[in-house]
């Protein structure tokens, strides 16, 4: 794995039969999807994989069998946020005997805490660690925020970057002018928005999540935001806005982003939009509504290829 980290990583949906079994056949269409339209990596277990819903050995096994398809093509990352610092170490564990090359974590989500309990937390957990580590400021889900300060702590600690989503373009320009350029630590975006604006004034990629199902608009928009090709992204800005403005806004529910994307490749023939409990899966009639979105954001894809 080269350093920093760059490029288009999607966050992988975890494509499942039911609640507590992997469905290899769809893990399989969803990756070669990602890979034949040119990402640059693959985080397994994020937030829209669902990872800390799921089983460790339901986990263990998605990790086994996405490295074992991806054959070290691009590199694996993989979720461990965890409650616990033992359940952090058991996924990270099954991460290194499978092949992954780094693993991602947020802090414990469940009591308060302050930063320097934070900071002390992520280097118990580097000391024990079998593979290198990003950062992971995920505060809407954590309740913490990394603040800059703590991430500069994180870093001496041996991470190899951050990703960050917490929707805070500000915080993130922050945190480009603390490290002031430093090659060795990846500063990777979770907010899709944000590409265009973190590549061009030093970022190295971005996690988001509808690379899953449109790859090859995201890997655009990280080619013309590295090569500053202005008009280029503007003309990809529509597209994405229109993944907001529809796939994104159909359900009602708090996680109706990950459900969206989840349904869109049900639609369109890769996986199931099952989903691990506590989650629930769009119905019918919302289903349909993802269809119509599809569409409308393929006739925006189109309209953008014809004026390039």
């Amino acid at each position: 794995m080269t350093l920093p980290l760059r490029g288009i990583i999607p966050p992988l949906v975890t494509p499942l039969k039911d609640s507590e079994t992997l469905d290899r056949e769809g893990l399989e269409r969803l990756i070669v999807h990602l890979l034949d339209h040119g990402v640059h990596g693959i985080f397994l277990l994020g937030t829209n994989g669902e990872g800390p819903s799921l089983g460790y050995g339901l986990r263990d096994e998605l990790i086994a069998h996405a490295c074992r398809i991806i054959e070290g093509r691009v590199p694996v990352l993989v979720g461990i946020s965890d409650t616990s610092l033992e359940g952090s170490l058991t996924v990270a564990e099954a991460a290194r005997k499978h092949g992954a090359d780094a693993v991602v974590v947020a802090p414990p989500y469940y009591f308060p805490l302050n930063q320097q309990e934070v900071i002390d937390y992520y280097r118990t957990l580097a000391r024990r660690l079998p593979l290198p580590f990003f950062a992971y400021n995920m505060p809407s889900h954590t309740k913490i925020h990394l603040e800059v300060p703590t991430v500069l702590e994180l870093r001496k600690a041996g991470a190899l970057g951050i990703k960050d989503s917490s929707g805070d373009q500000f915080y993130f320009y922050s945190l480009m002018e603390a490290l002031d350029g430093d090659p060795s630590f990846s500063l990777i975006t979770g907010t899709e928005m944000f590409l265009p604006d973190a590549l061009l004034y030093g970022g190295h990629g971005a996690v988001p999540g509808g690379a899953n199902v449109f790859p090859s608009l995201f890997v655009r928009l990280y080619e013309a935001s590295r090569t500053r090709n202005l008009e280029e992204i503007e003309r990809l800005r529509h597209p994405v806005m229109k993944i907001y403005n529809t796939l994104y806004a159909i359900s009602d529910q708090p996680a109706r982003i990950t459900l969206g994307i989840k349904t869109a490749l049900a639609v369109m023939g890769i996986c199931d939009n099952i989903m691990a409990p506590p989650l629930r899966k769009m119905n019918d009639e919302e289903r349909e509504k993802v269809k119509t979105a599809l569409r409308d954001i393929e006739e925006s894809l189109l309209l953008v290829t014809s004026r390039s």
